[in-house]
């Protein structure tokens, strides 16, 4: 059993910065880091362990490490790039500024979509990407950034700056919070009556309960939470589900009006998430394929802090095939990420 994704499956559940109160005394609460300073990671590079050092890329399905020039050039040969990361992680902006300038090198325009932004703010995100006058206070009052996300906007300015620059399109991919709220407490099948199901047009939206999917989040959740009825978690993995469908929803429509342009250049679209929307490709992956009737070509990416503490858990998420690809980082600043 893996436990770091334990963290982020109840992140996708519930979001960033704020605690949401389902049944009962059960409550999660969404930070993502321990505090702390960063730990150092050079006895990583005395080549004890050639495979685990910090900004090694490597290929899951061959448990071996890719080189940046052959994995930059797969890149750009595909339709979705999903990242996903730990919260809150400098160095994973970092790396996902490297890719989309990697996909600017290579002549494509990318598309981005970030999980840190809702539907209700996507006006106001359009209109600041597009280069408007709106200073910045306008835009996080405008963008309802503290409603649905919280803590600071630096943290994720660098990649909204960047599209800017170069005047990208940034899709906000979250249902609104207001709407994961009811879903989480009512569950999906009272929550369908709710008029804001309808306003947001998912009120006749296919929220598909994949088997292997609720294994896993379930078995994240008892890892954390203790084993009890899988009625006790019901909500929480509606709440899940409703959130991975929104998200997968928001990328094909986007998908299938770049796939609409004449222009071969652009894209990809690159998602970015938290990891636990693309852990083993199942909550926003496996969704967005199968609403698509074309064949889609997609990698996800798992960012995780390196740490030699780690290396039996990193190898676990290889053997287990976290994502396509495990891109090892330096550790953040706040610390490596917690458990539960």
């Amino acid at each position: 059993m893996l436990k770091t994704p334990v963290l982020f499956a109840i992140r996708a559940i519930l979001g960033t910065g704020q605690v949401l109160l389902i049944i009962g005394v059960l409550c999660f609460t969404a930070a993502c880091m321990s505090g702390g300073g960063a730990k150092s990671s050079a006895s990583s590079q005395n080549g004890q362990n050639a495979l685990f050092k910090e900004w090694q890329i490597i290929d899951t399905k061959t448990g071996q490490p890719v080189s940046l020039d052959q994995w930059a050039g797969s890149l750009l040969q595909q339709d979705i790039i999903y990242l996903g990361e730990e919260h809150h992680n400098r160095f994973h902006i970092d790396a996902a500024l490297m890719v989309l300038r990697w996909l600017k090198a290579g002549g494509r325009t990318p598309a981005l979509a970030m999980e840190m932004f809702g539907w209700d703010g996507q006006a106001a995100l359009d209109r600041y990407v597009s280069g408007s006058d709106m200073n910045r206070q306008e835009f996080l009052e405008a963008v309802r950034w503290r409603e649905n996300w919280g803590g600071q906007l630096e943290d994720y300015e660098p990649l909204v700056q960047l599209a800017k620059e170069y005047h990208w399109t940034v899709d906000a991919m979250n249902p609104p919070k207001s709407l994961v709220r009811i879903v989480a407490k009512n569950g999906l099948a009272q929550a369908g009556s709710d008029p804001m199901m309808a306003q947001w047009d998912m009120k006749d939206e296919a929220i598909v309960d994949d088997p292997i999917y609720r294994a896993r989040i379930l078995q994240q959740l008892q890892a954390c939470h203790g084993k009890g009825d899988d009625s006790l978690y019901q909500t929480m993995l509606d709440a899940s589900m409703f959130r991975d469908e929104g998200m997968a929803k928001t990328l094909v429509r986007r998908f299938n009006q770049i796939r609409s342009l004449s222009d071969t250049m652009a894209g990809p679209l690159v998602s970015y998430t938290g990891a636990g929307h693309i852990q083993y490709n199942l909550p926003v992956p496996k969704r967005v394929t199968r609403r698509l009737t074309d064949q889609v070509r997609q990698i996800s990416v798992y960012m995780t802090s390196f740490d030699v503490g780690r290396i039996e858990e990193l190898q676990g998420m290889i053997d287990e095939k976290v994502a396509d690809y495990l891109w090892l980082t330096p550790v953040s600043a706040k610390g490596l990420p917690r458990r539960c």
